[in-house]
């Protein structure tokens, strides 16, 4: 059950459409960027559906109404933020195609965050990247952690799981095998068995 405003929301009962709407966001182990748009554009579409609602979908934006002017601003502002917060904005101005894969990793994630989530859904994100990278990619989710929003990771790279998860769940073929804190998990005998390679005779 997820928590927003308030409000109780099953996720398995809602329809695809309302799920950003409960606050759940989500990058993809394939990197699905607007490539010919910059990174400060991938940023900002992202923020459509506030910017259309805070502007009379668009009517504002035609008519030159200040209400426009400043939720362009408030738009700009956190996309922004996030570009900072991920080492991007040098970059802001630059094709979302053109970033080097760890950058367009990161990029992926500013976007996500720009929806304002309360729940960040990560696929594989540490896929791809050098020991360099991963270790980037772990300091950032800590902070977005750290500043009060959930991860639910999906990740191969044990040093980015542990580093940042509070619970871990491991399963092997499908099958839970353990489920508790970061340190459990890695003294437990089955988890040990499964990803060494032992018992598979048994």
């Amino acid at each position: 059950v997820l928590m927003r405003d308030g409000a109780p929301a099953e996720l398995q009962r809602l329809p695809g459409h309302r799920i950003a709407r409960a606050g759940v966001a989500r990058t993809f182990q394939n990197i699905r960027l607007f490539p010919g748009m910059t990174a400060l554009e991938n940023l900002l579409v992202a923020q459509h559906n506030t910017l259309m609602a805070a502007t009379g979908f668009g009517i504002g934006g035609l008519l030159g109404l200040p209400r426009y002017r400043r939720a362009e601003k408030a738009a700009i502002e956190k996309a922004t933020h996030w570009l900072e917060a991920t080492g991007l904005i040098a970059r802001a101005d630059d094709p979302a195609g053109a970033l080097p894969y760890g950058q367009q990793r990161r990029l992926e994630i500013a976007r996500a965050m720009c929806t304002d989530p309360v729940l960040l859904c990560l696929d594989e994100p540490a896929a791809g990247l050098n020991p360099r990278e991963s270790e980037d990619l772990s300091g950032l989710l800590r902070r977005i952690r750290d500043g009060g929003c959930s991860l639910l990771l999906i990740e191969h790279d044990m040093g980015v799981v542990m580093g940042i998860s509070d619970r871990v769940v491991v399963l092997d073929h499908g099958r839970k095998i353990a489920d508790g804190t970061p340190a459990a998990v890695r003294a437990d005998a089955r988890v040990i068995a499964a990803y060494l390679g032992e018992g598979e005779e048994e």
